[in-house]
């Protein structure tokens, strides 16, 4: 036994002599006696363990102690992931102002001189025939005087047994961005028609993107498509600021049978509803930040549009009809060397369609067979418009 804690005078009763018990002499016995001994309860005694509310940890037993730290750690990862996705989702474009100039102007009698006319087969399987520049002449499909430009299709031939005669320009000049002005004052439509105003590079498709800027079938009684046709990579479920209804998100070529991403306006913007207010202004401005389109019928046209001495601002005129901001997609790597392309294509591989031809809009017959037999359903298969005009940043 270490004796090392007892009191000085008892660190060496173990040792020599001094561990022989002593004799007592009688000399040595006490005189008072000693009181009895008291048992001790040491149960009685003990101190009882504090009783904690439920609601404090002290009390916790340590599995209910180990759950409770992984429902904290798992509330605090997912306030994380919220909010950064909270961020992700309210992402947006700022689409600051830009200082615009005036490159390029499409007007007046001139106004074909600045187009080539393209004669290939239809690349979308069209019952149509696109003439040159020559025949569109001769044929009165395209004429221009100081005032307008007009594109029609041929609706005088009575049997069109190859495909009816039509007009596909694409401007000589190209762009990366720009804000575009297209004043229109007549949309095409009828049964058997696909009309479009849109930028594309058609030798490079889609590598360098589409942006149909007008584009229905037939009627076009439901309103114009705004539309992105894209490569991979290009995709539109994000926030956006647009009157336009959204049709897909995703814009990649290969999807839902190359629909693209469009957004739809309501019947005002297109067809007979367009042409009987006088048409109206489609202004598209395709930026680094996005593409957008606004569309003002003719009543409603600003002001820095219509005066000529004025340079347009995108950001005073509100709300765009189509947004495609540039949140999931890098629009100045999908959308580059853009031509302006004006066609009439008939039939062909979206106005042919069941849905569109006979459920839509109760178009009679064969989409062709109507086409090639019935050319005075095509008169009002035209456009006219006042001006294109071009500014850059």
């Amino acid at each position: 036994m270490d004796g090392r804690n007892l009191p000085p005078e008892y660190l060496n009763r173990y040792s020599g002599v001094t561990s022989v018990i002593p004799k007592l002499e009688p000399t040595d016995i006490p005189k008072t006696p000693l009181s009895p001994a008291v048992p001790v309860s040491v149960k009685a005694d003990r101190p009882k363990p504090p009783v904690f509310p439920s609601y404090d940890p002290r009390g916790w037993s340590p599995l209910t102690k180990s759950l409770s730290g992984i429902g904290i750690l798992v509330v605090i990862i997912v306030v994380i992931v919220g909010s950064v996705l909270g961020v992700r989702a309210n992402r947006y474009p700022k689409y600051l102002p830009l200082n615009y100039r005036l490159v390029d102007r499409y007007q007046g009698t001139s106004f074909f001189d600045q187009f080539h006319y393209f004669t290939d087969d239809d690349p979308t399987d069209g019952f149509v025939v696109y003439v040159n520049e020559r025949t569109a002449q001769s044929l009165n499909l395209t004429y221009a005087t100081e005032t307008s430009a007009i594109l029609r299709v041929d609706s005088l031939t009575p049997k069109a047994l190859a495909g009816r005669n039509s007009v596909r320009i694409e401007s000589k000049s190209t762009y990366d961005s720009g804000l575009f002005i297209f004043d229109i004052v007549h949309t095409p439509y009828g049964c058997g028609t696909w009309p479009a105003l849109w930028l594309t590079d058609g030798y490079n498709w889609p590598m360098n993107g589409e942006i149909d800027i007008l584009e229905t079938t037939n009627e076009g009684a439901h309103g114009n498509e705004v539309t992105l046709h894209s490569t991979k990579g290009c995709k539109m479920n994000v926030k956006r600021k647009q009157t336009g209804n959204p049709v897909f998100s995703n814009c990649e070529n290969i999807t839902n049978s190359n629909s693209g991403c469009g957004v739809v306006g309501d019947p005002s913007t297109y067809g007979q509803a367009m042409n009987a207010e006088g048409g109206g202004v489609y202004a598209l401005e395709l930026r680094d930040d996005g593409v957008r389109a606004w569309f003002f019928p003719r009543g409603f046209i600003p002001g820095d549009i219509t005066d000529p001495s004025q340079i347009p601002d995108p950001s005073t005129w509100g709300t765009a009809l189509a947004d495609f901001p540039s949140t999931e997609c890098d629009i100045a790597s999908h959308f580059r060397n853009q031509s302006i392309i004006v066609n009439i294509d008939l039939c062909g591989q979206l106005a042919d369609q069941p849905q569109f031809y006979e459920k839509m809009y109760n178009c009679p017959g064969r989409c062709p067979d109507f086409v090639a037999n019935n050319p005075s359903s095509f008169e009002e298969a035209y456009w006219e418009f006042n001006n294109f005009a071009v500014y850059q940043a």
